[in-house]
Formats: structure tokens, sequence, C-alpha cells
């Protein structure tokens, strides 16, 4: 079942609807027809379109084991898709997937950064995976840790970051080469509420100051309402509705609606959607790592 909603009228009446009408004109830089993900006789993903414009920050919601995690593998080259095509910047991920590389960044839940190493260490391996040119490597490295807030911590261990500080520089890590496209997997998980803000306000800043396309995924509802101009959610491996969240709150009809009530009404019945027993254990080592 896809659905869209359809009460954009609402939705442009205020600044942020102005801003996400703006983006809407922008050329679309990701773009999938009927993409498909087979595991054997399981289908993880069924046959999504989805669209993404420049500029935009758009999230992908659902339940654990939706597809989320699917669909963000098979749209950054890690995993072929069974069926179906996807585009970013006009380049194909299958076929053209060294030309997607070079367009996207990648920040994954998982650990990214090598605690062994200092954070300027951990970015000069990146810059030099992304064949930044010498000549400018080391400015490159100085401007993204001074982005990131991390220029007096530069020289010290990983290892003795806090967790905001870990994720602030697996950004900074994904944004060397200023990617087109920035992926975000759980950019928040594990994080206390004043490293979470850091992170949402680094997202609206990269927006602003390099017009990156952020596409993310997250289970925390409140963090797609306040960084998301759009939100597709899933369930069950398909797209079952896609809009701004404005736009998504006003089509249940109910005043003072929720992205949470969004999300309840769209996927069903709310104590379904607590993933597996792996779900669970995956989630709380991310938070250990990150608290």
């Amino acid at each position: 079942m896809n659905q869209s909603s359809g009460n954009g009228d609402q939705e442009a009446s205020g600044p942020r609807g102005q801003e996400t009408a703006l983006k809407s004109n922008q050329p679309v830089i990701l773009e999938t027809q009927a993409l498909t993900r087979h595991f054997g006789k399981m289908t993880a993903v069924d046959a999504i379109d989805l669209s993404v414009h420049a500029g935009e920050a758009f999230g992908l919601l659902g339940p654990n084991g939706a597809g989320k995690s699917t669909v963000i593998k098979m749209l950054t080259t890690l995993l072929p898709p069974s069926a179906g095509q996807a585009q970013i910047a006009g380049f194909d991920v299958v076929r053209q997937s060294s030309r997607v590389q070079r367009v996207i960044g990648y920040v994954p839940q998982a650990l990214s950064a090598d605690g062994t190493l200092t954070g300027y260490e951990n970015l000069l391996i990146f810059a030099k995976l992304y064949d930044l040119p010498r000549r400018g490597r080391e400015a490159k490295i100085r401007d993204a840790l001074a982005f990131m807030g991390l220029t007096e911590a530069a020289n010290q261990l990983v290892r003795t970051y806090s967790g905001g500080m870990i994720r602030r520089l697996e950004i900074a890590q994904s944004v060397l080469h200023h990617p087109q496209l920035l992926f975000l997997d759980e950019p928040t998980v594990g994080l206390d509420p004043r490293a979470r803000s850091s992170v949402w306000q680094l997202v609206r800043q990269l927006q602003q100051d390099y017009g990156t396309t952020v596409f993310l995924t997250t289970h925390f509802m409140e963090e797609a309402d306040s960084l998301c101009d759009r939100v597709a959610i899933m369930h069950r491996g398909s797209v079952v509705v896609t809009g701004s969240p404005t736009e998504l709150k006003a089509s249940l009809d109910k005043p003072d609606a929720t992205l949470d009530d969004v999300f309840i009404h769209y996927t069903g019945d709310q104590l379904t959607s607590g993933g597996t027993y792996r779900d669970t254990s995956k989630l709380r080592r991310t938070a250990q790592r990150l608290g």
C-alpha cells in the first residue's frame, strides 16, 4: 500500500513550509524505481519508489525489520538490488557504483572510528581513502575538525572521546570530500539529549553551509520532526506514506497529532514494532559504545 498526503497547502503556510516548497523545486538527487531486495524467499524491500531533492533532509522511518537498513545498504552500493533501479546524482548505484561512492558520505550505526588512533589520524586515513590531493589534505582535515568542534581534541585518542564527540568525528570522516548526499543511519542512537542536540545542529549547519542533502534513518520521531523536510514511513518492506511532517500529522485529522501518532497509525500496533532479540542487542551495544 503506497499512500501520500495531499495537505500541501497547510505545509506551505509557515516558514518551514516555504523552505520545503523551495527545496521541492530543486533537482532530484536521489531516485528509486521499484527498488527491491530479496533474501531467499523473503522480500526485505518491496518495489519502493523514492525521490529526494537536492538540499533536502529526508527521513526514512519504520519499525525494526521494516527494511530501512537494507534500503540504505543498496543506496550506498554495499548491497546489490534484486530488482528495480536507483540513481544518485544521475549515476546508477549498480552500473556506476564508483561514481556514486564519490558523491556520497555514509555514517553507519556501527563504529567507524578507530579508538586506538587520534581524531586527526582517523581523518587522515579517510582523506587518503577519498584520494584527496596531498596539497590540500591538511587544510581540509583542520577545517573538518573545526567545523565539528573537535580542534582541541584532535590529538587525543578517540577511545577517550565522549559519545557525542565520536559521532561528530564520524560525521567529519564522511564529509571530508564534501559529498552531495550524506547518509546517516540512526545518527543519535545512544546519545544523551545534549549530544543529540549537538548532532542536530551539525546536520542543519551542513545543509546551510554546504547545501548537503541528508538522508537519515531514526527511531526518534522528535528528531525526524525537527530535522526532516519530508519523511517516508516503511512497513513490512513497503513505503506506506510519504510527506512532510506537517502534512502527515494533518492527514490524521486529529487535533495536536504528533509524528508518533502518525507512525503508529501507518505501521499498526506499536507493541509489535519493538524488533527482535538481535535488534535489541544491536541497539544496546551501540548505546553502550556511545554512552
